[in-house]
């Protein structure tokens, strides 16, 4: 009998991979910005501050319904022990990395023309983005890798979705997210013993994670939304690939595609849901917010979005861009950060204008965090953006209803209902319509207001404040203060955001009636440097207030520059530490300085 030569391909196993492969595998190595220490003096400071009232203590979101706990779900014995009992069959190995292999195959084809950027985990072991560059097009495309399934995985995964989908007799999110998936499957491991499946470990572990990624996650775009690296994602249609916004490779197509329309109608609905929201063909549009923060817009059939449903997806930054973030970004100069310190810090009111993803609302949020602890603020969004320490806040967002009828509440009618809570902060995400006169008239009657719009310059901003269909008096507009005009724009080939103008609104000519302004800080493109004008009418208001000279303002900037310099060179970023400097600047800010002069000057 002759035996038949085996190829060393087919004899290889999963385990035969290098240790240098399975030890990045293990401890992936994702580059993870460290959190930077404020040190034990704002701490302490913070910790009384706490006590006292002052600061809110950090809660959870509420969940919408109450939640259950991993140990309160019911513990199913372990499938072994009823095989062992029932049909004599041995305790079920389960999957490990080191014995079974990788689960996901990271190396690139050998057929293939294209060069491989890099490669990153983003849940590890299971899903891992490839960049590559198409020599070709020389474009770069954004691969997700995930376990593949062989024919009878993918049926199996088909028939267990369907069980699983007519078996849960709960809604997942009453639990907590250890709760579902244990939930989930204790579910699975149930079914699988009642139809007497017997499965691999390696093949239930991947069965198991596209459960887990369709009943408890996001499906398809799952792993793009644990890319770190993403800003936005947006889909086109049924049959057409994904596009991402890489903060990295900018705007690039990925190989994630829905490619019937039943799919993408049932995801569409399904994030319609996660939000807590409603669509349906009769209502076929909706502006939402998931629960991670992220923004989503949705459209549902082919009446309005002739290429079928589509969705784009505005990431949410866990911790939301600070004044340190603007000066390392080099979006602003360190000193006009300082003097919108200062202008926030005695009640001015300030308008963030740009185009589309100009950075309006990230610089908006940096900036709140100069407002004072203990004052009330009240915010009204669309969707909710906004993410502040401070505990006495009202955050409001409007209400959409399907069709027409009672119990829509638009930005108006939260306008006027803030104006009623007595705020001394004011913030409106965006003005576009009749909330603005509203908005206005806060001003003039002494509310210190922040808000954003869509607009390039400040002659722009004047006359989209002065026409239909915001229709703004002339004589309301020097209300306002300040004007920060953000733009994007090429800097070095990347495309970076600035602030273009750093304008005040000084009061209109009696005589002309034309609007004064004062150009405080300009954007110098060809040198990517500011130039600071050398006056400034909202710090000589501050001077008059406080009976100070032009000494004593040199030295409250410097203060400030000195501050905003040490929490950018020391790496304080995150906006609840950057919060906590700032509480200890306004408690004690002698003991603040000392600190500061330390390690600043030396």
């Amino acid at each position: 009998m002759v035996k038949k030569k085996v190829s060393k391909k087919r004899r290889k196993k999963a385990t035969d991979v290098s240790r240098e492969t399975l030890e990045r595998l293990i401890t992936p190595k994702v580059k993870v910005s460290k959190r930077a220490k404020v040190g034990k003096e704002v701490e302490a400071v913070w910790k009384k501050a706490v006590k006292e009232g002052k600061i809110a203590k950090k809660e959870p979101v509420p969940p919408p319904v109450k939640v259950q706990k991993a140990e309160q779900i019911e513990r199913k014995p372990p499938l072994w022990h009823i095989r062992e009992r029932l049909f004599g069959m041995p305790k079920e190995e389960t999957y490990n990395l080191k014995k079974h292999g990788p689960l996901v195959d990271l190396g690139a084809p050998k057929d293939v023309s294209y060069k491989v950027i890099e490669t990153y985990p983003v849940n590890a072991p299971y899903a891992y983005i490839r960049i590559i560059d198409e020599p070709a097009t020389h474009e770069y495309r954004y691969q997700v890798l995930e376990p593949r399934l062989s024919r009878s995985e993918q049926k199996l995964f088909k028939d267990m979705r369907t069980k699983l989908i007519e078996a849960l007799d709960v809604d997942l999110r009453v639990f907590e997210e250890q709760g579902a998936l244990l939930y989930l499957k204790n579910s699975t491991n149930k079914i699988l013993k009642d139809y007497r499946i017997e499965l691999g470990s390696v093949s239930k572990e991947k069965i198991m994670y596209y459960l887990i990624r369709e009943f408890l996650n996001y499906g398809k775009i799952d792993p793009i939304m644990r890319d770190p690296g993403i800003e936005d994602i947006s889909c086109d249609g049924p049959g057409t690939p994904i596009f991402v916004y890489h903060k990295k490779y900018e705007s690039i197509e990925t190989n994630v595609i829905f490619e019937e329309e039943d799919d993408l109608d049932s995801f569409i609905i399904k994030l319609a849901q996660i939000c807590g929201r409603h669509i349906s063909i009769a209502d076929p549009l909706l502006d939402g917010t998931l629960p991670d923060g992220s923004r989503v817009q949705l459209t549902l059939g082919k009446e309005i979005t002739t290429k079928g449903s589509t969705f784009t997806v505005r990431k949410f930054r866990e911790s939301p861009f600070t004044p340190p973030d603007l000066i390392e970004f080099h979006t602003f100069p360190v000193g006009a950060i300082a003097h919108l310190w200062l202008a926030v810090e005695h009640s001015k009111s300030i308008i963030f204008a740009g185009g589309t993803a100009s950075g309006k609302t990230s610089t908006l949020n940096a900036i709140a965090l100069f407002i004072p602890p203990e004052m009330k603020i009240v915010s009204i969004e669309d969707t909710r953006e906004l993410n502040l320490p401070h505990p006495n806040w009202i955050p409001g967002v409007t209400r959409e209803v399907a069709g027409e009828g009672a119990g829509e509440i638009d930005m108006y009618e939260l306008l006027r209902s803030a104006l009623r809570q007595r705020p001394e902060f004011l913030i409106v995400g965006e003005v576009r319509g009749k909330e603005a006169s509203v908005l206005f008239q806060a001003m003039a009657t002494g509310h210190t207001t922040f808000s954003t719009m869509h607009a390039d310059s400040i002659l722009s901003v004047v006359h989209r404040l002065e026409n239909p269909p915001i229709n703004i008096p002339r004589i309301l507009l020097k209300s306002l203060d300040l004007v920060a005009i953000q733009l994007q724009a090429r800097v070095g080939g990347k495309r970076v955001r600035r602030m273009k103008t750093l304008t005040e609104i000084v009061g209109v000519d009696s005589r002309t009636g034309e609007l004064l302004t004062n150009e405080i800080f300009k954007w110098v493109p060809s040198s990517d440097t500011f130039e600071y004008s050398g006056r400034s009418y909202v710090l000589e208001d501050i001077m008059n207030e406080h009976s100070w000279d032009e000494k004593r303002m040199a030295e409250e900037l410097k203060i400030r520059q000195d501050i905003l310099e040490y929490m950018r060179k020391k790496g304080i970023t995150h906006y609840e530490d950057v919060a906590k400097i700032v509480v200890m600047y306004y408690r004690e800010p002698e003991k603040l300085m000392k600190m500061v002069r330390r390690d600043v000057r030396g």
